[in-house]
């Protein structure tokens, strides 16, 4: 006899694997989530895919067929092209980390693991949450999920897909923007903040980061009071620092956020335009989605997202 989850007016779940997320860390987990899935009688289809255009085909199909649950197994950037494919459809969206950041699932008080988390979500109800919406320099629009950046972390999140792809977790995101420094000249920015009171920012850059997660990167706390339902982007503008400034912050930012003023500026839009004084990336989710200038914006409660109903435990614990 089937649980009576809260979930299960949802069902069937297509579950989405990106099979090379977190150096095949969602390939090695698969056959444990099936396992779950199946023990608890959760109807489940899944589907392999080897890039985020394939993924968004395949879920474009998957809503066209009346499916209302949609799961990602992978990382940030499998959830984010899941989410670009579900925007503006009765869907519920979920997410199975299994990468090398899941910056958006931790948001959400998920397990790291993707199988406790598999467990947690038989106990999750659907949950409206923030987009962030990006338009770059070549005319092209993306959403995403947690933070997005310019600067050394656009160059860093180039290494963390290339060179460093297959490090775990957060020493990925470490060793990525380490290797970024070297060679890095900061950028000079100008942020402007359409229809708000806000004055125009100009200042010399390592990074440029609008999020709607506390964290990106794994876990380094950018915008510590971020908040993913709250309508708002937390805009930082980290400033000029030398290599030896660098590794004297960066614990702090991964536990606290906590920075002295002249190392970070913060403050809160709803949209922000930031231009360069030369060709710079923009990234979102560790993703690069286009060139500079770029305009962002907060899009509230822009899709419902499976969370964990805190303080109730699910009905299977798995092994660690």
């Amino acid at each position: 006899m089937a649980h009576a989850y809260p979930i299960s007016s949802l069902l069937p779940a297509v579950v989405f694997v990106n099979s090379a997320a977190g150096g095949f860390r969602a390939r090695n987990r698969l056959q444990r989530v099936r396992v779950l899935f199946e023990t608890a009688s959760m109807a489940t289809e899944f589907v392999y895919t080897k890039s985020s255009q394939e993924l968004a085909s395949a879920a474009l199909a998957a809503i066209k067929d009346g499916k209302r649950l949609l799961l990602s197994l992978g990382g940030d950037g499998t959830l984010q092209a899941l989410v670009n494919a579900a925007y503006g459809s009765n869907v519920v969206v979920g997410v199975l980390p299994a990468g090398g950041g899941n910056d958006f699932a931790a948001s959400l008080h998920l397990p790291k693991n993707p199988v406790d988390a598999a467990a947690a979500l038989l106990n999750a109800e659907p949950r409206c949450v923030d987009l962030v919406r990006a338009r770059t320099g070549d005319g092209r629009e993306r959403l995403y999920l947690g933070g997005g950046g310019l600067g050394i972390d656009a160059e860093a999140a180039r290494h963390a897909n290339g060179a460093f792809r297959n490090l775990p977790g957060r020493s990925r995101y470490v060793a990525s923007a380490l290797r970024a420094f070297w060679g890095f000249l900061p950028i000079q920015v100008r942020a402007e903040f359409p229809d708000s009171d806000l004055s125009r920012v100009e200042a010399r850059c390592l990074v440029s980061a609008a999020l709607n997660t506390p964290t990106y990167g794994a876990g380094i706390r950018l915008a510590p009071d971020a908040a993913i339902d709250d309508g708002w982007l937390d805009i930082v503008f980290v400033q000029d620092l030398n290599f030896w400034d660098v590794l004297r912050v960066l614990p702090r930012l991964m536990r606290t956020g906590e920075l002295h003023p002249r190392y970070v500026r913060r403050m809160r839009a709803q949209k922000v335009r930031i231009m360069t004084d030369r060709p710079a990336l923009f990234h979102g989710d560790g993703e690069i989605l286009g060139p500079t200038p770029v305009e962002i914006e907060i899009i509230p409660r822009a899709i419902r997202v499976l969370a964990p109903i805190l303080n109730k435990g699910p009905d299977f614990v798995t092994e660690r």
